[in-house]
């Protein structure tokens, strides 16, 4: 669902559309990792920074904040380790991250 707000570039829209659907990728991927124990502990933490940052990268966007530069290159770093460590596993939820997550880290930089 692509988020049509006034006053937004085309790129803060694909980076806000690109960090909700991060966000709920990685909130999805966490809660199915924290049933796996100590072997997806990593994966679990990963996906929690991208969850919080990239509700918070959205956020930042949306009211056009000053500081939405400087989150959405964390947001970018964040996506990228998230998608590194994702792509190690096999799991349904960690090949969804591994996909969207490149994308997010696109997007929240073309927005810089």
């Amino acid at each position: 669902m692509a988020v049509q707000q006034i006053g937004l570039s085309d790129e803060m829209e694909a980076c806000v559309d690109s960090c909700i659907e991060a966000a709920e990728v990685c909130e999805w991927c966490a809660d199915e990792c924290a049933g796996h124990g100590e072997e997806m502990a990593e994966c679990l933490r990963r996906c929690r920074d991208v969850a919080d940052i990239a509700s918070l990268c959205a956020r930042l966007c949306t009211r056009q904040s000053e500081l939405r530069p400087q989150v959405a290159e964390a947001c970018a770093a964040a996506c990228e380790a998230c998608a590194e460590e994702c792509e190690r596993h096999d799991h349904d939820h960690c090949q969804a991250c591994a996909e969207i997550l490149p994308r997010c880290a696109e997007n929240c930089r073309n927005m810089i």
